[in-house]
């Protein structure tokens, strides 16, 4: 079998992954500063409901706003600096003003790479905070510092720090063929890289072997790393690798995967061109993973 060499780790951007900002968590802590800060004009407010967020007609760029322009209430979050100029969520029950609101997954696909990574920082802290109000300790409530990264519990003082549910995604390979998978639930047509969670006491390594024979019983290895992705949805970093098939025949597990093939690269660009195949999105870590054993732009898309 033969194949093309993949690009090492670090030489391939990958959407979402790119530094956007400089966090300065040194300001989180100085509660003069981020008051002084907040009401400077020059400082910029994205107010996140949920996960909606204003955004232009086109939905291609955040509607920064200035704190005149917003409510008192709401939990302010510090999200860095960017050049001189402070970058700021506010995370509000309701939309503060009648222009576009959209999910951040509507427009993640058409932002601006610099607000899509600002973004992505703003949402996953939103949902964090959605989800936890109470302490897993002993039941008291949170209450946010540190401009919005740490909660501590009201009755026994113990603190809690946003999470990141580590994710492997895969691009399994036989040398000339590739292995896509696809959900029941998903359009027809639509196929991705192998993905899943990674189990307590288990390394990432140990999980790509481990997801893919569970969802395909296919056995790999060599699984060598390609990049992470942070995914806010709601707070996962997919953490990228190629793999080698040991084995090649297919029994999926009919739970998380409905069907799953092996695609050469003339039949992926040939059904992704008569648009019987669709990919993931640009800008998904499967993408960049497929595209990269591929050795090329692919056409279409979900």
């Amino acid at each position: 079998m033969t194949d093309q060499p993949f690009p090492a780790p670090g030489s391939t951007d990958i959407a979402l992954s790119v530094r956007t900002h400089d966090r300065a968590g040194h300001r989180r802590v100085d509660d003069a500063w981020l008051a002084t800060t907040w009401a400077e004009p020059t400082s910029r407010i994205v107010p996140v409901a949920g996960t909606r967020l204003p955004v232009t007609d086109k939905g291609d760029a955040v509607r920064w706003q200035r704190a005149g322009d917003l409510p008192d209430e709401g939990l302010r979050i510090f999200l860095g600096m960017r050049g001189d100029d402070a970058q700021f969520a506010l995370v509000v029950d309701e939309p503060t003003d009648e222009g576009r609101w959209a999910t951040f997954r509507e427009v993640l696909q058409d932002l601006d790479p610099a607000d899509a990574g600002l973004m992505v920082h703003a949402v996953a802290l939103a949902e964090w905070h959605a989800g936890h109000r109470f302490c897993p300790r002993c039941g008291g409530r949170l209450e946010p510092t540190v401009a919005g990264h740490v909660l501590v519990c009201d009755q026994c003082g113990r603190q809690q720090f946003p999470r990141s549910d580590p994710a492997v995604i895969m691009m399994v390979t036989d040398g000339d063929r590739a292995l896509l998978g696809r959900q029941d639930s998903w359009p027809e047509g639509r196929y991705s890289t192998l993905a899943g969670f990674v189990d307590p006491g288990e390394s990432l390594e140990e999980a790509v072997v481990r997801e893919v024979a569970e969802e395909t019983g296919v056995r790999v290895s060599d699984v060598t790393y390609f990049g992470n992705q942070p995914w806010p949805f709601p707070q996962s970093l997919m953490v990228g690798f190629f793999a080698r098939a040991e084995t090649t025949a297919i029994h999926v597990d009919e739970d998380e995967i409905s069907d799953a093939r092996w695609f050469t690269r003339e039949q992926l660009r040939a059904e992704a061109e008569a648009g019987t195949l669709l990919l993931p999105s640009g800008i998904s870590i499967s993408r960049s993973l497929v595209e990269a054993w591929y050795g090329g732009p692919l056409p279409g898309q979900w």
